[in-house]
């Protein structure tokens, strides 16, 4: 049983409390522009792609050339102005939460939106969680400044303003507020619990003004699985696993062997990056950007069987290759994409093999969602939560909590280190590289 609060604890915590709710609409408004400035970038770039189609020759070099040049100008921003604005900027929080890196300027937040509104929108396979959490974490810090609070109240409430910012980006404000306590600070702490709960509580408030109330993926309703079929989740689980395992390993050589090529400024990296995702473009328009619109095909069943093996593999490489040009970006996006892919895929081909059994391939999709997360982040009741929201589907809970347990010992036993983790030492590693020293900013 913990001790009762001290009058002066209490009010601390009532102030911390009153700073959550701002913190939140602040993270939510952010995120809700950056979602909608993104949809207006892949409608842009659709148009743009189909115009210079009609143009021959001259129209392919139009398309490499601007995703080229969107990817180039987002590195050099980062370069110039803000490199903590690499990459995902999850584990740079979980960094500055654990004392081991300083919180980055407060011109992130600008750095983070253009700088991923120019890679994300030009076609890169990036999440646009990633930023929405980084630029939630800098306004909560800012406001921490403003109000003259400690560093342990400034900590608390960067860790609800980057709860705030993944409860924006996917709709989701439970996933948010859990995503908190399971990923960023991995222990129950109640002063961040109860932040943590009310800025994604106003965040989501904010944000379905102007974003809407639906949820971000429709799926039609599902029948709750019968026993008979609860193996084949597991399956499904430890599939997923081994699916994550490569691609974590894959992710983090892709970064190595780019980093390797350091005669080459970083900026002309990412331009060679983009123009290659520019050529997939050129070919197969709805397969590059943040992959909402495969995700949704996925789950509706839209895809053929003989194409998903095809577009996975597709899938699996670009978003590697496309984190590696070191511009704003997440990863939980496209890891949703291949986790439904991989999913209705099973599904398919279990249907096939066992005709006897009530299969609807759909559910394995949304399910294969929450296993691949999981075998990738090591977070199962933040991707199972999050896949529930974004769905609205909570027929598959207990299917995603056989598979989610799959997904969770495999890679653990093979002792396949969770992304972030890897990531946040790949952070840390550069800030004493950049700095030569490891001192904190600390509010």
């Amino acid at each position: 049983m913990q001790p009762a609060e001290k009058p002066d604890q209490q009010g601390s915590l009532l102030v911390l409390a009153a700073l959550a709710l701002p913190v939140g609409a602040l993270a939510g408004l952010v995120g809700a522009m950056f979602r909608l400035a993104l949809q207006y970038a892949d409608g842009w770039r659709d148009a743009l792609i189909a115009q210079a189609h009609g143009a021959g020759l001259a129209g392919l070099f139009c398309v490499l050339g601007g995703c080229a040049a969107a990817a180039l100008i987002a590195a050099w921003l980062v370069r110039g102005f803000s490199p903590h604005a690499s990459g995902s900027g999850i584990p740079h929080v979980e960094a500055v939460l654990h004392g081991e890196v300083p919180q980055a300027p407060f011109r992130l937040i600008w750095v983070k939106f253009v700088g991923g509104l120019l890679a994300i929108g030009s076609g890169l396979a990036l999440g646009r969680e990633g930023p929405s959490v980084q630029m939630g974490a800098s306004i909560a810090h800012l406001v921490g400044r403003i109000f003259r609070r400690g560093w342990p109240d400034c900590r608390t409430l960067l860790a609800a303003g980057a709860g705030a910012g993944l409860a924006t980006a996917f709709n989701a404000p439970i996933a948010g507020a859990i995503f908190v306590l399971e990923e960023l600070v991995r222990r129950f702490e109640l002063r961040i619990a109860i932040a943590a709960l009310g800025a994604s509580a106003t965040a989501i408030a904010v944000a379905r003004e102007l974003l809407g109330h639906a949820p971000d993926f429709h799926v039609d309703a599902l029948a709750y699985p019968t026993n008979e079929i609860t193996p084949l989740f597991l399956a499904l689980g430890a599939l997923s696993g081994l699916a994550a395992i490569a691609y974590n390993r894959v992710l983090l050589g892709t970064i190595a062997a780019v980093e390797r090529l350091a005669r080459l400024p970083v900026e002309l990296r990412a331009g060679l990056i983009g123009a290659t995702v520019g050529t997939v473009a050129w070919l197969a328009p709805g397969l590059v950007g943040g992959g909402d619109v495969i995700t949704q095909r996925t789950l509706a069943g839209a895809e053929a069987l003989s194409m998903l093996p095809l577009v996975f593999l597709l899938r699996f490489g670009l978003g590697s290759l496309s984190y590696a040009a070191a511009t704003p970006g997440g990863l939980f996006a496209p890891m949703l994409v291949l986790g439904a892919q991989l999913g209705l895929l099973f599904g398919l081909l279990c249907r096939l093999a066992f005709p006897g059994l009530d299969i609807e391939a759909q559910g394995f999709a949304v399910v294969g969602m929450a296993a691949f997360f999981t075998g990738v982040v090591r977070a199962p009741l933040t991707g199972m939560v999050l896949v529930t929201e974004m769905t609205a589907s909570v027929s598959m809970l207990l299917p995603m909590l056989a598979a989610c347990f799959a997904a969770m010992l495999v890679p653990t036993l093979l002792r396949d280190a969770p992304i972030y983790d890897a990531l946040r030492e790949h952070t840390v590693r550069q800030e004493r590289e950049r700095t030569g020293k490891g001192r904190e900013d600390r509010c």
